[in-house]
């Protein structure tokens, strides 16, 4: 199971699109609501989640957890203690952390990225506390995944897959199929 978070104020297409990726490869995801069962975007896109926050539990089907970044959403993610608590037990058991855009300011503030290589949405990178700031688009070090932004997303939800063992053979080919350069 994959958890994306989105809070209200998030970035659509950072969350729509690594969830359309993931849906396409027959991962099983499920949008969590943060701020509500429906969570409205910063462009003014609602979405209805699959679960309240209060309805999902972390247990060992957890593959991985999702933030998308955007604004205010990446700070009503940051300050939502049911996702800061999913992301320090996903990284006490290894289980995968993807965040983009601002949201990689999340995992620095909890002290995840010292030593590791990341990236965000140019200007946030002071908060990425004791990161080595990649200049790559998408880095992944370790169980985390950190992407620049919405430009980035589609590379972002193939990184994750990839990280799920998906073959190359098989996101070659759902790559084909999206008319994915």
């Amino acid at each position: 199971m994959v958890y994306i978070f989105l809070a209200d104020g998030f970035e659509e297409c950072e969350a729509l699109i690594p969830i359309d990726i993931l849906r396409r490869a027959s991962v099983e995801i499920k949008t969590v609501g943060v701020t509500g069962k429906t969570v409205t975007g910063s462009h003014g896109i609602s979405v209805i989640c699959d679960v309240f926050k209060d309805e999902i539990a972390f247990d060992n089907s957890i593959e991985a957890v999702i933030l998308p970044g955007g604004m205010p959403g990446t700070l009503n993610l940051k300050k939502d203690s049911v996702v800061t608590n999913f992301v320090t037990k996903a990284m006490d058991e290894s289980v995968l952390v993807a965040a983009i855009c601002a949201a990689p300011l999340i995992l620095g503030s909890l002290g995840y990225l010292k030593g590791k290589k990341a990236v965000c949405y140019p200007g946030f990178e002071n908060e990425l506390i004791g990161a080595e700031i990649s200049s790559d688009t998408v880095v992944r070090d370790g169980n985390i995944i950190t992407a620049k932004g919405v430009g980035a997303a589609f590379d972002f939800g193939f990184e994750i897959l990839n990280t799920l063992k998906h073959s190359p053979e098989e996101i070659e080919k759902l790559k084909q199929t999206m008319i994915y350069k």
